[in-house]
């Protein structure tokens, strides 16, 4: 998402907050806002690709995505 975009968002952010704005400016929102966090976590995911944990033995393993199984498990 450009730099205009964003600020197109946050501008429209701030009327939200200050005034009313049109259910057309509503719906713009929301799908700007939907835009920049698919931007955000496919750039995350991105980084994530590129991080190595070094292990005990000084080796470097590439960082895995955890299961879903692992990820309910550390919920109690």
């Amino acid at each position: 998402m450009d730099k205009d975009r964003v600020a197109y968002m946050l501008s429209l952010g701030k009327k939200k907050r200050d005034d009313h704005i049109t259910s057309a400016e509503l719906i713009e929102l929301d799908d700007l806002r939907k835009e920049y966090l698919a931007d955000f976590r496919e750039g995350f995911r991105q980084q994530l690709d590129n991080v190595y944990v070094q292990q005990e033995d000084g080796t470097h393993k590439k960082l895995e995505k955890k299961s879903s199984a692992d990820n309910q498990e550390g919920e109690t």
